[in-house]
């Protein structure tokens, strides 16, 4: 029975078709050789920043480096690893470092794991004498944050879709789940079981987990990060000793205060604020951090948080992945939320709930899942166009604007100019309160499509997919300086225009 509808029929069903461990088993007995068989993977990346210079060299490292996963730390049962694709994903094309051969869904799970969590289970750990629950190295716990990437070497496409962890799902042997106990009950090979179905089946081939000490030291080891913080953030946890301390505003991040800036809670939104700060974060690291330079920097980064990662990705998968990312073009870069809304706030539990019509569409969109016969049809019947009403493909798109230049006019002009286009669901929204000098149109449900089409509505600013917009809208608009120059041409046009006009006027009467 499918995971999305099983709850509906069967809310309390214990029987399990997936294997798994209620925690992660590990060979002490092989950690001596694992550590070796570390460090001699590391000094064999090492030799990976030569290749950049010899072609030689690229292809002899191709060939050597192994197909084992030196970098996985969980012992995944038969059953369990047949969750993941196994298809070979990379191959070497004139000799150079290793290349995708074909597009691959990662699934990436951040995981936060304290001392009391694993003292509940009775899990053994190394305790320390703090006097608080501190963060313990460890992957047997509840994912704090969850995603899907999509690496699309055909389409020269990065798609990244953040699930929120509230979501409701029904995990095989448990009943009716948030999203984030899978990794605690059964580990990745749950996790990913129960992310296909939610999403309609889609393969995953690998998987990644990072602690959260492990997120910290991968920003410093990027060398931080440069993103706006949209407001004050002030929050103490003294029983896990979590201190946010951020000032609103344009700021570099080291990992942190990274942390803090993912970690924050208290906002209006909580999971979903929290899902589109990771996003926000996540587009200044592609932009500052996913250059050629960092390819380079892969056996230092590894060897930084080598302890806090566990992943079935083979090193050669690892560096044609940071090979293509280095080169993909930032409006290729495609970051989505699943689609769904707050439950009840009388419920006692609170629940992302999905939305599975619209997570079809996304997914047959970005993540090149095919759509049935039947909801093709349904599509290809629904056509968006109102004739005689609209001259757009989609009036009925619920646009958000928000301004960035703090020139009330200047927001109305933007408005007026989408509704005599022929939107008829746009409205102003809450400022945005960091200046802009390029409009920013927000797919906020995916649809890149409709977004380039306000973008020519408008003539100016750039397209991007990512859920940091208004959440209700489907195209949040972000008015920038360039607007306000268009405007100010236009205005001056005009006046000279009828300058113009007058004078002919003027003359003919004369």
């Amino acid at each position: 029975m499918s995971l999305r509808k099983a709850y509906q029929s069967n809310p309390s069903g214990r029987q399990p078709t997936i294997k798994v461990n209620s925690s992660v088993t590990y060979r002490s007995n092989n950690h001596r050789k694992k550590l070796n068989k570390g460090r001699a993977i590391l000094v064999g990346l090492a030799l990976a920043t030569v290749s950049l210079m010899s072609a030689g060299v690229g292809a002899f490292l191709a060939v050597a480096l192994s197909n084992a996963s030196p970098l996985q730390q969980a012992e995944l049962s038969t059953e369990e690893q047949k969750v993941f694709n196994k298809e070979d994903t990379v191959t070497a094309k004139n000799l150079n470092l290793p290349e995708l051969s074909r597009p691959v869904n990662i699934l990436v799970l951040g995981i936060k794991v304290i001392s009391s969590d694993l003292e509940r289970r009775g899990i053994e750990y190394k305790k320390q004498d703090v006097g608080y629950h501190h963060l313990v190295n460890s992957f047997e716990g509840l994912s704090d944050s969850m995603l899907l990437l999509r690496f699309d070497p055909k389409r020269e496409k990065l798609s990244v879709l953040s699930i929120p962890r509230d979501t409701r799902v029904y995990l095989e042997g448990y009943g009716v789940e948030k999203i984030n106990r899978a990794n605690e009950y059964g580990g990745p090979a749950l996790t990913a079981a129960a992310t296909s179905e939610l999403l309609g089946g889609i393969n995953i081939d690998r998987y990644v987990r990072v602690n959260v000490q492990g997120v910290e030291k991968l920003i410093d080891a990027l060398g931080g990060v440069t993103v706006n913080v949209p407001k004050d953030m002030k929050y103490n946890d003294f029983s896990q000793h979590l201190y946010v301390d951020l000032k609103k505003g344009v700021q570099h991040l080291d990992g942190d205060k990274a942390m803090q800036f993912l970690r924050f809670r208290y906002d209006n939104l909580g999971d979903i604020g929290r899902v589109q700060r990771q996003q926000m974060l996540m587009r200044s690291a592609v932009e500052q951090t996913l250059k050629p330079a960092t390819v380079v920097r892969i056996p230092k980064i590894l060897s930084v948080i080598q302890s806090h990662l566990d992943t079935n990705l083979t090193v050669r998968e690892l560096m044609a992945l940071s090979n293509f990312a280095s080169k993909i073009d930032r409006s290729q870069v495609k970051m989505t939320m699943l689609p769904g809304d707050f439950n009840s706030g009388d419920e006692p539990i609170s629940y992302w709930l999905p939305n599975y019509d619209a997570i079809n569409k996304l997914m047959s969109k970005h993540f090149n899942r095919p759509q049935s016969l039947e909801q093709y049809a349904i599509a290809s019947s629904q056509s968006p166009t109102l004739e005689g009403q609209s001259s757009v493909q989609s009036p009925r798109l619920r646009i958000s604007v928000q301004d960035s230049t703090g020139d009330q006019q200047v927001l109305q002009s933007a408005l007026d100019a989408l509704r005599e286009a022929g939107y008829r669901r746009v409205v102003a929204s809450k400022n945005w309160q960091d200046p802009l000098s390029t409009t920013r149109i927000i797919a906020q449900s995916g649809d890149d499509d409709a977004a380039e089409e306000v973008r020519s509505v408008l003539g100016v600013g750039e397209v991007l997919v990512e859920s940091t917009g208004v959440l209700n809208s489907d195209i949040t608009v972000q008015i920038g300086r360039d607007w306000e120059q268009q405007i100010q041409q236009l205005i001056e046009s005009e006046s000279l225009s009828n300058e113009f006009e007058s004078e002919l006027e003027g003359n003919f009467y004369n």
